[in-house]
């Protein structure tokens, strides 16, 4: 039995896609970050650091998009997650690490710039670095989308289901995603996938309002 702790909007969009890629049976369990439900003592069971997603495989957690899209690959091998090939596979791993560690914290330094500095010049500062360093990280995954439809090895896999998140976000805090003509050739690739579709609408994302 599994069951995904997500947020609409956040990050965890990336596992959502994912495991309706794979087509396995589960249960959603919404998180609501707006609402501060991630930092219930409810959810603290669920993953004391306070963070979505995480994945309940029966009576155990797996927590971390790259952890847990990296399982769905494995358990369910046919949904090509995961690709084939082992240095492709590396690679997909790989990327998403990158998501993770670089580019998901240069967009938090702009929404939650508190978390980095101290008083109104400080977060000011951190904010403006978030931004600069957010839009470089997009111009970067433009660059690795340059002549190829999808991350890794010519095929959808898990890291393009990470990718597109970092769209959605640049989109509803106003960056010009738009002029980057191989990550929004991307982004309408991804929209045209009906599991991605899906899980985009019952998120109310801003990429299908």
């Amino acid at each position: 039995m599994l069951t995904l702790y997500f947020s609409p909007g956040a990050c965890s969009t990336a596992s959502h896609i994912g495991i309706e890629e794979c087509g396995a049976a589960y249960t959603e369990h919404p998180v609501y970050i707006a609402k501060g439900e991630q930092k219930t003592a409810e959810y603290a069971k669920i993953n004391p650091r306070g963070k979505v997603p995480a994945l309940a495989v029966d009576d155990r957690i797996i927590t971390e998009n790259t952890a847990i899209l990296t399982y769905l690959g494995r358990r369910f091998p046919e949904s090509g997650l995961l690709p084939a090939d082992p240095v492709d596979e590396a690679n997909c791993i790989g990327t998403m690490a990158w998501f993770s560690n670089i580019v998901h914290p240069s967009y938090q330094r702009i929404m939650r710039p508190e978390r980095f500095a101290e008083g109104e010049a400080g977060m000011a500062n951190v904010k403006e670095m978030g931004r600069k360093s957010f839009w470089a990280n997009l111009e970067e995954i433009d660059g690795m989308l340059a002549g190829r439809e999808w991350f890794i090895g010519g095929k959808f896999s898990a890291a393009d289901a990470y990718g597109l998140v970092f769209y959605g976000w640049a989109t509803r805090s106003e960056f010009p995603v738009s002029k980057l003509a191989n990550y929004t050739a991307f982004k309408e690739r991804m929209l045209k996938r009906p599991k991605v579709m899906k899980v985009l609408q019952s998120e109310q994302s801003v990429l299908v309002k």
